[in-house]
């Protein structure tokens, strides 16, 4: 990586750079570090995938397209990730105001296993064929489209959050943003409920502890 990255940024300047290896977020950070670009051309594909699969299973559980489902899954790529159930609606309807106890331990209709679903959707697929590729090629192409094309999509991709949500350390996480030619053109701050504020500091806590010892 460090022989590749700088000999990327010398022959394209101008380049965007998405990662897509895991672990994502660490490696968005490396990276980002490396080639010395602005924190808006160095995208991780970060929660892209897991929020189209919690808005297909949330449409699974209801018997509506996942294209009529709103809702995203924050933080990092993998178990410490963030399901915003207080977001959640279908043609806005927040669910939340249907069913108050929505995603928590307490809910009847046991929403909250479609955040473990998502999660261990991959650890499934590498168990059976031992890899992922269709999936994560579906959902990179999207973000690819969105930034070739200019679409200016909000996607829950992998960014710079120091600064936001009162985290301090210099990480990468998954947060909605908007993508476009340029890259990350705007950030969108979610109001987060205090349950999701907490998860998602707790979530940059353990990249944290992780990307601190890291010598590169």
């Amino acid at each position: 990586m460090k022989s590749i990255i700088p000999a990327i940024v010398h022959y394209s300047p101008d380049c965007k750079i998405l990662v897509v290896s895991n672990p994502v977020d660490i490696l968005t950070y490396i990276v980002w570090k490396i080639s010395g670009l602005p924190i808006t051309r160095v995208i991780g594909s970060g929660c892209n995938l897991d929020s189209a699969r919690f808005r297909y299973l949330i449409g699974e559980k209801l018997g509506v397209h996942s294209t009529s489902c709103h809702g995203w899954i924050i933080g990092e790529h993998g178990d410490s990730s963030v399901p915003l159930w207080s977001g959640v609606n279908v043609a806005g309807v927040a669910l939340k105001t249907l069913d108050p106890k929505l995603g928590s331990d307490s809910d009847k209709e046991h929403w909250k296993n479609i955040h473990k679903q998502v999660i261990q959707s991959a650890y499934e697929i590498i168990k059976l064929k031992g890899y992922t590729s269709w999936a994560i090629g579906l959902s990179v192409m999207d973000l690819v489209g969105s930034i070739l094309k200019n679409l200016r999509r909000v996607h829950p991709v992998s960014t710079m959050v120091k600064g936001l949500y009162g985290i301090k350390e210099e990480i990468f996480l998954s947060i909605p943003c908007v993508l476009g030619r340029n890259g990350v053109s705007d950030v969108v701050k979610i109001n987060l409920n205090s349950e999701e504020e907490a998860l998602f500091k707790k979530s940059a806590e353990t990249l944290w502890n992780i990307q601190k010892d890291l010598v590169f």
